[in-house]
């Protein structure tokens, strides 16, 4: 069973919390960042993440599960059909979180958190075995294009030079 936090909330009360990362979420999606403290932002995250994967499913309870959290309906139809197209090849990883200079005021750890609209490239480990494995394929298909007797001769040529 999962052990609860200790100390306080967010805000007083778990309600009060739920309600404040609702209206954090709605406005993240509607200006794709937003200004907060570290801990709210750290909080927000999952949140949005989840909401984001349920909008790329797209079907109808996705979308009445989304409309529990979020209430605007304009908001969440923006993150169906905008943000969920631009998060398509997007496996996770659909916000970004960082840190900014400390809270004039009280001194409060303040970060920036946006969605990441940039598209995704392919792993450069990936495309370099990729290539490894092309040219190993390049090897084996000129081997087999050499006919049996070719093969004997150069086998031929390499013993004569191997005896003298």
């Amino acid at each position: 069973m999962p052990r609860p936090k200790k100390g306080p909330r967010l805000a007083s009360s778990p309600a009060h919390e739920r309600l404040m990362l609702a209206n954090m979420a709605t406005s993240l999606f509607q200006n794709g960042r937003i200004t907060t403290t570290l801990p709210k932002a750290k909080r927000l995250r999952p949140l949005a993440e989840r909401l984001i994967t349920l909008a790329k499913r797209g079907d109808l309870h996705s979308r009445r599960r989304v409309m529990r959290v979020i209430r605007n309906k304009s908001v969440v139809h923006a993150l169906f059909t905008v943000i969920a197209e631009q998060m398509e090849q997007r496996e996770g990883g659909y916000t970004r979180i960082v840190k900014i200079a400390p809270r004039q005021g009280d001194n409060a750890a303040m970060a920036v958190i946006e969605l990441v609209t940039e598209p995704v490239s392919p792993k450069k480990a990936a495309v370099k075995e990729a290539e490894a494995a092309v040219k190993v394929a390049e090897k084996v298909a000129e081997e087999v294009e050499e006919t049996p007797v070719e093969a004997e001769a150069a086998a031929e040529e390499t013993t004569e030079e191997v005896a003298e």
